[in-house]
Formats: structure tokens, C-alpha cells, sequence
């Protein structure tokens, strides 16, 4: 099959890997349709964090092909979400909602596992991990939220459950990328009253606004945090959800959230510091990292499906696979926010 290869810091090609095969009864063999490029994808192509040299991407939908004789939850034919991590759903952690740390686990387009950015990935623990989704005659537009799910937008709902996010809440959205743009979604799906989007990018202060943002901060750093503070009259917001990474995106959200919230944190950490003193004397908590993916996608393909929410709007650079170095270096030029990858049809 071709694929995508990672062959070092800056080095993105396609070419041959075997064609996966079922190694186990529990697996599960998908063609994958749509897939795309991750931000984290980006920070392995840069040669920032460590990545195994072989397949890569971690985020796609498909159509199954074959499966184990012990797999009964999804059959030839049909329409599947992955999750971008694969789960045994039998483990403590899984039994607990934490899929996304599953002691039996791992993630896909790693360590030899097959890629999304591929044209068909082997999948372990198919019952536990795949995600069934009713029909086949989707929209374009809705095929392309199902690929949101995979990752970014169910990592974007981690934000804002992570910082309990209720009905009237005012919201920080640290960070404009695809999983904060998500995490707009999600906060007005939960019932935020007031979203602040922290953005420099017209186009996606337009796509934060379009998705439910009542407000835009352009200002980073110190500066954001005296504007939203002044914005809410000097006592903060009642969720702060962090969707970057840095030191700085972390002080911003610490900075802006009020006494007794949660800041919700699911950026990739690079230099990022947890300031205990914050935390300590204005009893400010933190949560989030790997998103349990699999655990949200129940509850968020029906919004998908009948068009109530609409991820997939992220996606504004496309590609073949032939065209995956451009895709990547489209999202690291700061073109696309997200590139999509058509695979098969």
C-alpha cells in the first residue's frame, strides 16, 4: 500500500508498506477514505519531539474491509471513526473512561503501528476502539466533522469538560488552532453564555466567531491577560481552556482565570510551567491532557451527523496523498489552520 513516511525532521514522502493484515481476531482492517495532518504531526516534522522513523498520522475515518472472528461490534462495510488512539476497553484505565491511557493501548502512525496518513491501517482491539457511524450517504461537509472527531474536536471537548464548563459560563479559548477553534465549539455546546477567542488570524477569528466566540482578544502575553481581566471587571473567567502548550498560553490562562475555576489543558507541553503559587493561594485547579476519544465520540456524533455542530470547517487546505508535503508544510507556513488528506473514495 503507499503511505505516508517519516523519515526524520523535515523529511515527508509517500511511499510502499505492506499491506496490513489481521494479526489478531480482535483486529480489524480499515480503508481509510479521509485522513489529515495533525499539529503535533508538526512538531515531530520539525524535529522537536521524538518520532519513530516509519508511518505517521493518527487521525482518520474509513470503511472496514476485514475483521477477526472475535470482533462483533463493526463488520465489512461499514463507515468507522478511530479514534487516534486504539484501546483493549477491557484494562482499569479503560474501565475507569480513560481510553486514551489504556494500559494495552497505543497510537496509530507510531512505532511501526499503521498510519492514518496511509491508504489502510490495521486496527488492535477493533470492538473497544472503532466507532460505527449509521448511514453512508453523509454530506461532504459532515464526512469531514467525522474526521475532526478523531482527534481535534473530541481534544477540544477534553478542554472544556476538563475545566467543567457549565451553562453561563464566560470562557477563555487560549490558542487558535484547530483543537482551540474546537474548543469554541464545545464551550457553546455546554452552555457558555460569553467565549473569549484568543487570535491574531482574521480568517480564524472569523471561523472562532462563526462557531460561537462573542468576543476576540488579539493581544498575547501580559497584554491579553490585563484585557480580559478588564473585560470581567478584574475577576477572571469561569473556565479557561488552554489549547497550545507554551509557557506562554499556560500563564495567559492561569493569568485570566478566576478564584476557584479550572483551567483545562490539552495543548502538547513545550517550556510550559504549572504556576503553583496561582494554583495554591487563588485556588485555581488544572486538568485535561490525552483526550479519552473514544469515550466522547458517542456523545458527539449525533451533533455531527445531523449538522448541530460543525468541526470539519477547520479544515481549509486539502490534498492527495501525493500532495502530503504539501499539507504539511501548508499548516507550518501558517496557510491552513488544518490540511485534510483524501485517500480513497
Amino acid at each position: 500500500m503507499r503511505a505516508t513516511i517519516y523519515g526524520g525532521p523535515g523529511d515527508i514522502t509517500v511511499g510502499e508498506r505492506p499491506d496490513p493484515r489481521l494479526q489478531h481476531q480482535t483486529d480489524a482492517i480499515v480503508r481509510v477514505t479521509l485522513g489529515c495532518v495533525c499539529g503535533s504531526d508538526l512538531w515531530y516534522y520539525r524535529g522537536v519531539n521524538p518520532h519513530a522513523l516509519g508511518p505517521i498520522g493518527h487521525e482518520f475515518i474509513g470503511i472496514v474491509e476485514q475483521t477477526g472472528a472475535e470482533v462483533s461490534t463493526v463488520r465489512p462495510g461499514d463507515l468507522v471513526v478511530a479514534p487516534f488512539t486504539f484501546c483493549d476497553g477491557t484494562c482499569a484505565n479503560c474501565a475507569a473512561g480513560w481510553t486514551g491511557n489504556c494500559l494495552n493501548g497505543g497510537s496509530f502512525g507510531n512505532h511501526g503501528v499503521d498510519g492514518g496518513q496511509g491508504e489502510y491501517v490495521r486496527v488492535p482491539f477493533a470492538d473497544a476502539t472503532l466507532f460505527a457511524v449509521p448511514g453512508r450517504d453523509h454530506s461532504d461537509a459532515v464526512m469531514k466533522s467525522l474526521v475532526a472527531l478523531s482527534d481535534v474536536m473530541c481534544t477540544g471537548h477534553h478542554a472544556a469538560v476538563s475545566a467543567a464548563v457549565k451553562p453561563g459560563d464566560t470562557v477563555a479559548v487560549v490558542g487558535d488552532g484547530a483543537v482551540g477553534l474546537c474548543a469554541v465549539i464545545a464551550a457553546k455546546r455546554l452552555g457558555a453564555e460569553r467565549i473569549i477567542a484568543l487570535s491574531r488570524n482574521p480568517a480564524r477569528q472569523a471561523l472562532a466567531e462563526q462557531f460561537g466566540a462573542t468576543d476576540i482578544v488579539s493581544e498575547r502575553g501580559d497584554d491579553a491577560t490585563k484585557v480580559i481581566m478588564d473585560m470581567t471587571a478584574g475577576v477572571g473567567v469561569d473556565a479557561a481552556l488552554e489549547c497550545v502548550g507554551t509557557g506562554q498560553s499556560m500563564a495567559t490562562a492561569f493569568g485570566v482565570a478566576r478564584v476557584g475555576s479550572i483551567v483545562g489543558s490539552v495543548g502538547v507541553p513545550h517550556d510550559a510551567v504549572v504556576p503553583i503559587q496561582t494554583v495554591i493561594f487563588r485556588n485555581i485547579g488544572l486538568r485535561g491532557g490525552v483526550a479519552p476519544a473514544r469515550r466522547y465520540i458517542p456523545d458527539l456524533l449525533d451533533d455531527v451527523v445531523t449538522g448541530r455542530i460543525n468541526p470539519g470547517l477547520v479544515f481549509d487546505h486539502e490534498t492527495s496523498l501525493d500532495g502530503i508535503h504539501d499539507a504539511y508544510t501548508a499548516m507550518l507556513e501558517r496557510r491552513a489552520t488544518k490540511s485534510l488528506v483524501r485517500i480513497s473514495g
